[in-house]
Parts: structure tokens; sequence; C-alpha cells
């Protein structure tokens, strides 16, 4: 099977391993955006490339002092950057994630289990009908990873039924950016048990980098809650009263950020080679 390029990528993530964020040699965003390009330039890309890239967030309260948008501004930009890195191309993110414990803070938008089970399902099925064969999802948001498993289930058995062409060679595969190994070990190594669970320094030092502005929301804030249980909306407010778990995001820095942004790449980077290469 031909999935790319897989030599150019390879070398191309090899190029990066460097800490570098931009290099002249990664391709424009306007090649690699789905969402900039036309049907016939993606008929051609298909030519020699059977992967794509999905990120996928949230739109919930991140704390006093945290973006609602965190956790699919963070999954865009490291999809992006990925998408930098090695020439595939990426989906425009999915904004929407299974946030029904964060609903008693205004601004929270939630996708009920169900829904967003069948929304992966069919953006996969999508994907899959016009002959993507690797879909190699990039997810911000812990509550999504659950749903999107499950949802992978059902996809395989529909392409199946549907007789798809690609049925036989799809593969799905979801990687968490914040789960990366390296991006885990920094943010301990930086944060210790004031990373938390929710509202974490990580994820708000990377939204601090990609936007400044946010910087003005930044402020001390008191202890938080001890990391405990999740049950619904309600109860999540009662024992959660500002939003944190466990967290501390005052410690978040722009450049904490750009590190980040750059550990997530380099440990995305290589997952999806290695996926595009499997059988």
């Amino acid at each position: 099977m031909k999935f790319l390029g897989l030599d150019l990528i390879i070398k191309k993530g090899m190029s990066n391993s460097n800490n570098s964020i931009v290099s002249s040699h990664e391709p424009k965003d306007e090649s690699i955006r789905l969402d900039l390009l036309t049907w016939t330039e993606v008929e051609e890309y298909l030519s020699h490339c059977k992967g794509i890239i999905l990120p996928i967030g949230s739109t919930e309260q991140h704390g006093p002092t945290g973006a609602i948008g965190t956790d699919a501004l963070t999954a865009q930009s490291v999809a992006l950057e990925v998408g930098r890195r090695t020439g595939v191309l990426v989906a425009p993110a999915q904004p929407y994630g299974m946030a029904e414990h964060h609903l008693a803070f205004p601004g929270t938008m939630s996708l009920k289990p169900s829904t967003l089970f069948n929304v992966i399902h069919d953006l996969l099925i999508s994907l899959a009908i016009h002959g993507f064969e690797r879909v190699f999802i990039i997810n911000g948001h812990g509550g999504n990873i659950a749903t999107i498993k499950s949802s992978f289930a059902q996809s395989y058995k529909s392409a199946a039924t549907m007789q798809l062409p690609v049925a036989k060679h799809l593969r799905f595969k979801l990687s968490n950016w914040f789960m990366a190994p390296e991006v885990f070990s920094e943010a301990r190594s930086l944060y210790g048990e004031r990373e938390g669970q929710h509202a974490t320094p990580s994820e708000i030092a990377l939204t601090l980098y990609l936007h400044p502005s946010l910087q003005t929301k930044q402020c001390e804030l008191p202890e938080p809650p001890s990391v405990g249980p999740i049950y619904n909306s309600q109860d999540f407010r009662q024992r959660y009263p500002d939003g944190r778990m466990g967290s501390d995001p005052s410690l978040a820095k722009a450049i904490h950020g750009k590190m980040f942004l750059d550990k997530a790449a380099s440990s995305l980077t290589k997952d999806l080679t290695n996926f595009l290469q499997e059988s």
C-alpha cells in the first residue's frame, strides 16, 4: 500500500528534532489545511497519501483564568504543527466534545456521549468514503477518550458493511497530546503536583503562547481542591467551585507553552509516522 512520500515525512521528522517550531522547509499552512484546499487538490493528495490528521477538543470551562476554548485551541495547534512537519493534511478542528460534567459553569457547550459517538463515526466514514485509510486523531480533552475509542469500533463495522474499498486497510488512531510522555514528564518537572488534572498550567501555558492576550486574565488563585471523583455537573461544581482540579494555572508561562508545543509535536510526529507505516 502507498500512503505517502513516507521517506519525506521521516526526514522532516528527523530534521525537526532540535526544538525548532518553524522551519523554512516545512509546508505552509495553505497546503496542509483541508479547509483551504479544493476538492481537486484533495483528490490529487489522495493519489500519493492516504493519511489525515483530525484534531478534536472541547468547549468548556478551564477555571477562572483559562480560556473556554483551551482544549480545541491546543489540539488544533499541535495538529497543525505535526502537519507542518510531515506534510499530512489537517482537517478542521472539532471544537465540541463530551463536557457534560462542566455544564454547571457558564460558557460550556457539551455533546452527549451518544452525540459525540455519532459525530466522530460520521466524520470517519466520510473520510473513508473518499479513500483515506489512516485517520490520526489528536485530542485535547480527556472526557472524549472513551467515546472516541468506542466510535472506532462502530466505524470499522460500518465501513465493512458499506463495502467501502478501503475497509480492509482502514485504521484509526487516537493520540492525546497532553499524555505524550515528553509532555507529561516536563509538566510534572515544572509544576509537580500543582499540575493537577483540569485547568492545568501546561495546557494554560500553551494557550498563552498561542494567544498572548490571555496573559491579562492570569492572576494568583486560592489553593484548589484536591483531585477527586467526577460525577454529574452539579456535583463537580460543589467539589471544584472555581473549576480547577488540583491545579495552579498561575504557574503557566508562554515560554513553557512553546516548549510543550514542540514536545507534543515531536512525539506525535513519531506516532504518526509509525502509524502510517502499519500494515
